[in-house]
């Protein structure tokens, strides 16, 4: 991928990585707030007793959950790739490169448990 031979290489995919793991974990909020605002407008509407249910909003909300979960898995393949790229040079002796890696994979995972969860 590069000839830099430059460890700098390595840490900005680390952090374009972070980045990703960022957005699907706000995706994941995202998705569980209009997920649980429904819950809250369905306990509104059984208290005025107003028979209006729509499952949009938690199918919405399981939709941004699972789009979040899933990302993550995908950013943590890109990441995968790109260091498969990088030169011996550009990776620092005794670096865990797996790290980040790893959270963005558990991050992936629970989200997936949470839309499962949900489900269920």
């Amino acid at each position: 991928m590069s000839d830099l031979r430059d460890p700098r290489v390595l840490f900005a995919a680390e952090r374009t990585l972070l980045a990703w793991q960022r957005t699907c974990l706000t995706l994941m909020a995202f998705g569980f707030l209009i997920e649980r605002f429904a819950l809250f407008v369905r306990f509104l509407n059984a208290q005025a007793a107003v028979g209006v249910e729509s499952p949009a909003a938690y199918l919405l909300g399981l939709a941004f959950i699972a789009a979040g979960a899933v990302l993550a898995l995908l950013a943590t393949l890109q990441h995968r790739r790109v260091l498969r790229g990088l030169q011996p040079g550009e990776i620092p002796a005794g670096y865990w490169v797996s790290l980040a890696p790893m959270t963005t994979i558990v991050t992936g995972l629970l989200g997936l448990a949470v839309a499962a969860y949900l489900i269920l």
